[in-house]
């Protein structure tokens, strides 16, 4: 079984990533979060039932994964926010500059949002989850997360309005 998981998993690393930089602000961080989860989906690959969604079943993997990392960290501290890194890659020309202030401005936009309208704006919206399975991944009620995922969209037209 770990085998037919394999070619999935290498497949979801990109969308693993992205959701936990959501969920953790640092690319460091976010890269041993989807080694963490990778290897314990490996480790308990009988658990996954072909058939289903196996991009949200690694994504409750790697919540599950962070919530953890949270609990061992109340005592040591807070990782690195992502807002201090400062290696750009690509073109320094106007177009470039100006893209990057518009998605800085989304981006702390999306960081004023609390925690868990963050997750459900980027299951539903970046990965594409229906809201079915992002109940399933977050634990909660389909109701919860239309509503989380409606108060997120409110608050981002409030924060970006003047963009």
């Amino acid at each position: 079984m770990p085998a037919a998981i394999g070619q999935e998993l290498v497949a979801l690393l990109p969308r693993l990533r992205r959701f936990a930089l959501v969920l953790c602000h640092s690319q460091s961080l976010a890269d041993d979060l989807v080694q963490g989860a990778c290897e314990r989906a490996l480790a308990n690959a009988e658990s996954w039932t072909p058939g289903t969604k196996f991009d949200a079943w690694m994504f409750r993997i790697l919540r599950n994964h962070w919530i953890d990392h949270l609990r061992r960290m109340r005592t040591e501290g807070m990782p690195e926010d992502l807002s201090q890194q400062t290696q750009l890659i690509g073109d320094q020309g106007e177009g470039p500059v100006l893209s990057r202030l518009v998605l800085s401005e989304v981006q702390r936009a999306i960081d004023n949002l609390p925690q868990e309208q963050r997750e459900v704006l980027l299951l539903v919206c970046a990965e594409e989850l229906s809201y079915r399975e992002a109940a399933d991944v977050l634990g909660v009620p389909i109701g919860t997360v239309m509503s989380r995922l409606a108060r997120a969209r409110k608050r981002l037209m409030e924060l970006t309005a003047a963009a």
